[in-house]
């Protein structure tokens, strides 16, 4: 029998490195709508998938049951103790709007996605990471996609203030380039990427891992390809109730980073952020009420 400690989905992401393409387009579908998925039929499953049967009773196996009926008992058994679990009995979340309300809907979702990444996460790595980024003698660069360059914007916002020699790359092709020309391999590439997987920045950290510098990744659960380069890959669950992904869990490990990363450094830090304030109180940038 398998760790009985680890939830199904845990056991999933600790094995995706090491399945077959198909059983990996299992394993991403089966994350999708889990844990639903895996509650119906063994054929149903493979259908959904669009992989073959064999394929499904080989990934149970490789996750250590004898069989999918010994597969589906542990996902009801996960059921049942969700059900008894305090977040389940909470009734709501939101005074006044019923449980089946999107407000509580979203919240119950956002918050297992933190309780199974902060189940996963290694806080050593994490702490690596920290360490990397707040290392002034390297270059930082921090770069993210379509949609996930919001995050990398925050991210260099405060970095900005925490630490000096660092680089925002624009993750469109005909700007990122010229950046490479300078990444050495005492350089750090911070890279935000989750699924849709962006061409542009599987190709730009592949340029930036050839030149030797150090790739930290932040992902949803199934894993950018750039995780088989990251030095470092910290991973977030991502899916709600939405027809977009939620940045909630990401944006928790960015701030914990950026807490972490301004401890590190708190002297320099407190300076420059001293100097910025009086450079906000020459220009007028804020409202004054004293």
């Amino acid at each position: 029998m398998p760790d009985a400690t680890l939830t199904i989905s845990d056991r999933i992401q600790q094995k995706l490195d090491d399945l077959t393409r198909a059983e990996r387009q299992l394993a991403h579908s089966i994350l999708e709508n889990y844990p639903a998925s895996g509650l119906g039929p063994l054929a149903a499953l493979a259908r959904d998938a669009q992989v073959s049967v064999p394929t499904v009773a080989r990934m149970v196996q490789k996750l250590g049951f004898k069989g999918y009926p010994e597969f589906q008992a542990e996902l009801r058994e996960e059921l049942r103790a969700k059900a008894k679990s305090p977040i389940a009995k909470h009734d709501t979340w939101a005074d006044g709007a019923p449980s089946g309300h999107m407000l509580n809907r979203f919240t119950d979702a956002v918050i297992d996605n933190i309780r199974h990444t902060l189940g996963q996460i290694n806080p050593a790595a994490f702490d690596e990471a920290c360490d990397l980024v707040a290392d002034k003698a390297r270059h930082l660069y921090i770069v993210g996609g379509r949609i996930t360059h919001t995050m990398a914007e925050y991210l260099f916002l405060h970095m900005q203030v925490i630490r000096p020699n660092l680089t925002h790359i624009q993750s469109t092709s005909n700007t990122w380039p010229h950046h490479l020309l300078d990444i050495s391999e005492e350089d750090v590439v911070v890279v935000f990427d989750v699924r849709r997987y962006e061409n542009n920045t599987l190709k730009l950290a592949e340029m930036a891992h050839a030149k030797g510098a150090k790739l930290i990744l932040f992902t949803d659960q199934w894993r950018s390809p750039i995780h088989q380069l990251a030095d470092i890959s910290i991973s977030s669950r991502i899916v709600v109730p939405s027809a977009w992904d939620s940045a909630a869990t990401t944006l928790l490990l960015v701030e914990t980073m950026i807490s972490t990363v301004q401890n590190l450094n708190w002297d320099e830090t407190k300076a420059r952020m001293e100097e910025l304030e009086d450079m906000f109180d020459q220009t007028k940038l804020f409202r004054k009420f004293t």
